[in-house]
Formats: C-alpha cells, structure tokens, sequence
C-alpha cells in the first residue's frame, strides 16, 4: 500500500468520524435543551439562554406533586411490560412457525406478514378502537357487543392490542431460517415435542433476536400516546405520556420547565433498558440484516 492511499484512507476515516461526531451531537441537542430547561425557574423561560442562571432541582419534585406520576409510571410499566411479554412469546412462536414447520401455505402467509409490515398504524387506529369498544360480555355489552365501552378504559385494551407486530414476526423469523436444521431434527429423534423444540432447543439460540424485538417493543409501549388517549378515560388507566399533558392544558400557560422535568424522567427508563441490553440489541440489529 502506496503511502498515498494510506493518507486517503486516514483522510476518509476522518471525515467520517466527524460526520458522526456532528450527527450525534445534533441527536443530543434536543435532550441536552429538555435537561437545561427543567432546571430552569419559571422567570428564565422566557430567555433565550440555554444554561440557567439560578439551577431550580426542585422542578423535579414539584412536577411529581402536580399530578399522580407514581400512579402513571405504575401503569406505563404494566402496559409496556404486558405488550412486551406477549410480543415476544407469540412473535418468537409465530417466526418459528414460519420458518421450520411445514405448514401448508407458510410463504403466502409470510408473504402477507411482510405487507402487513408497510400498513401505517394510524390505518387500523379506527377499526382496532370499534373492535375493542364492542368485545362482547365487557363493560356492560351485550353478546352482540353493543350497549357498553367493552374493553375501553381497562388493562385489555392497554395491553392487548398493542401488542404484537408483524415487523418482530419478520425479525424473529429471520433469526429462525438461519439455525441448523440438524439441531431440530437431533431433538425430535430423542422424542422432543415440536414446542419443547421451539421453546428449549431453538429459542435460546437467538437470543440477540428476543431481546432487540422486546427492547423495540418495550420501547413502543412506553412511548406511545394516541391509543392511550383513546382507549382510557381516567387518571386510574393513564400512563405516564398522557400525564405529561396536565402541564399543557389548553386552558393554562404551558409550564415548560415541569413539563421538561416529567419528560426527562420518562425519559430515563428507556436510557437504562438501552444501557442494559446494548450489546444484545446491537448485536440483533447487525445479524438481522444479514439473514435471508
């Protein structure tokens, strides 16, 4: 290698990183704005400074008592924690299903996954919110599911129709064509079930795989606003995205500096769960594209 080329690869390398280094600190400018501005006491809103004057920690405390956040984190954590633990079985079960079993149409049925994956949410927001209103036999409905809310402000319809997504099917599959056949067949000589296969033999092995579908799906939950908003009705089923919202009511100034406090602190979970399973996700996210 000329000495040339080694100045090229060095200056290329170079440009890159700094790409990098401005990409991640244009990413961070938001959070580093929502952290400065909830220390911020209510006279410096206004300023156009980015540090405070006078550091206000108390903005944290009084955001808690503004409104019920224990009762808001508690119902954030179930829904995410629900949404996450049947995405994950039923994904890794479907994905298995469609990768190794041989099940009669399982490329048509694939195949729809995968279009199933380009239909926007927002399509299917009217249809889910009429299915969950009429469950029969909840909420004061009928058999036929008409004359109450059915599932409507309760844990069903938090954690039920959030979960599960034809994307982590498709990832879970992914992960399942890869793994040797021998291992499988290995198994069902000694007399293992097809679900001990799934669930003892084939599972473990993708663990990358399960834990990236549940930090996405996780993720999701917490995040999420519009299904809440239309599926609860009280204080006692709010999770914690909704909650943030008594600080921007329409009838009120916003109160920036609470608001930037509460948000920093929902924040704060999913910083951890990314810190936790970094590696793992990390490691899903690169194999997933690789597998065909």
């Amino acid at each position: 290698m000329t000495r040339t080329e080694t100045g090229t690869g060095v200056a290329a390398r170079g440009l890159l990183y700094t790409v990098l280094t401005l990409g991640a600190l244009a990413m961070l400018a938001p959070f580093v704005w929502m952290v400065l501005t909830a220390l911020k006491p209510k006279a410096e809103l206004s300023s156009a400074d980015w540090l405070p004057k006078h550091i206000q920690w108390g903005n944290f405390a009084d955001a808690f008592r503004a409104a019920p956040f224990d009762l808001y984190f508690r119902n954030s954590v179930i829904m995410a924690a629900g949404q996450t633990l049947i995405t994950v079985v039923f994904a890794c079960a479907a994905g298995y299903a469609l990768a190794r079993t041989p099940i009669r149409g399982r490329g048509i049925v694939f195949g729809f996954t995968v279009a199933m994956i380009m239909v926007p949410a927002y399509v299917i927001l009217v249809p889910k919110f009429l299915i969950v209103r009429s469950i029969p036999f909840f909420g004061g409905n009928d058999w036929l599911g008409q004359g109450g809310t059915g599932w409507l402000d309760s844990w069903w319809a938090l954690i039920v129709p959030g979960a599960l997504a034809p994307l982590y099917v498709f990832l879970a599959r992914q992960f399942y064509v890869d793994l040797p056949g021998e291992l499988a067949d290995a198994a069902r000589i000694d007399g293992l079930s097809e679900i001990g296969i799934w669930a003892r033999v084939m599972t473990p092995l993708i663990k990358p795989a399960v834990i990236t579908i549940a930090v996405f799906q996780f993720q999701s939950s917490w995040n999420d606003f519009l299904w809440p908003l239309l599926a609860t009705r009280t204080d006692r089923m709010r999770p914690i995205q909704l909650g943030l919202a008594v600080f921007s009511k329409a009838d009120i100034e916003v109160q920036w500096n609470y608001l930037m406090a509460g948000t920093a602190l929902a924040t704060l979970p999913m910083i951890a769960l990314f810190l936790v399973a970094q590696r793992y996700f990390v490691e899903g996210m690169a194999s997933a594209g690789l597998k065909g």
